[in-house]
């Protein structure tokens, strides 16, 4: 089955894949490139890597106001669901959860992380089988090798969404790098141009990706979509 990706700004995406909609890090209000408004989200599920502000974002809003089931790592679940998120689900690294479209499975980011309420909590990567398909979010993460094991797991990883920004994750140089360890068959860049530090250029990423031959890079500006088949 096709999953449909929707870029919406900084690391938020949509996928929709038949009558499923999943939505990670929806940093939306406050977000100067934000493609939507919080308030026109309807997913069933919201994933999170985890809950700095600009990925934490609008999601208890939208998931009290949409009935959104929301992962994220343990503790910083637990935040959500004291702030009165009714359906909350809490793994650690390594853990799955599985729904009736697919599954989900945390694994690491090299990152730091505190919510704005002050939770101290580990940042997280994506595995998001949906439609059949392996999208694999890294998350805000640096550059490490253990990529490579998290990619080959199982199924090949058809889709890769990798920050490219640098500052505050890896940059586009060691995107590149991470793009081969994990080779996906396709890619697109995300947590760049929001702001003026994590300003870059993703027109060369692609053009260093392909023609390196590691994977199909695909722009999404906010707003845009990409059908994964």
């Amino acid at each position: 089955m096709a999953v449909d990706i929707r870029f919406l700004g900084q690391s938020c995406f949509e996928l929709k894949a038949g009558d499923t909609t999943v939505v990670t890090d929806p940093f939306l209000t406050g977000n100067p490139k934000a493609a939507v408004q919080a308030d026109e989200l309807e997913p069933d599920v919201i994933l999170l890597t985890h809950g700095h502000a600009d990925h934490l974002g609008d999601t208890v809003d939208i998931a009290k106001r949409a009935g959104s089931t929301v992962v994220a790592i343990v503790e910083l679940a637990n935040e959500i669901s004291e702030a009165g998120v009714e359906s909350v689900l809490d793994p650690n690294f390594g853990g799955t959860v599985t729904f009736d479209w697919g599954w989900v499975k945390l694994v690491p980011a090299w990152h730091t992380a505190v919510s704005p309420s002050g939770t101290a909590h580990m940042p997280a990567g994506l595995l998001i089988h949906i439609g059949d398909r392996l999208v694999y979010h890294l998350g805000d993460t640096c550059l490490f090798s253990d990529m490579q094991l998290i990619a080959r797991r199982g199924d090949k990883v058809d889709m890769a969404l990798v920050p490219i920004g640098g500052h505050y994750t890896m940059d586009r140089y060691d995107a590149v790098t991470a793009v081969e360890l994990i080779d996906p068959s396709e890619v697109i860049p995300c947590h760049y141009d929001t702001f003026p530090p994590i300003e870059t250029d993703a027109e060369a990423f692609k053009s260093d990706v392909q023609n390196a031959g590691f994977s199909q890079v695909t722009i999404l500006a906010p707003g845009e979509s990409h059908t994964v088949r």
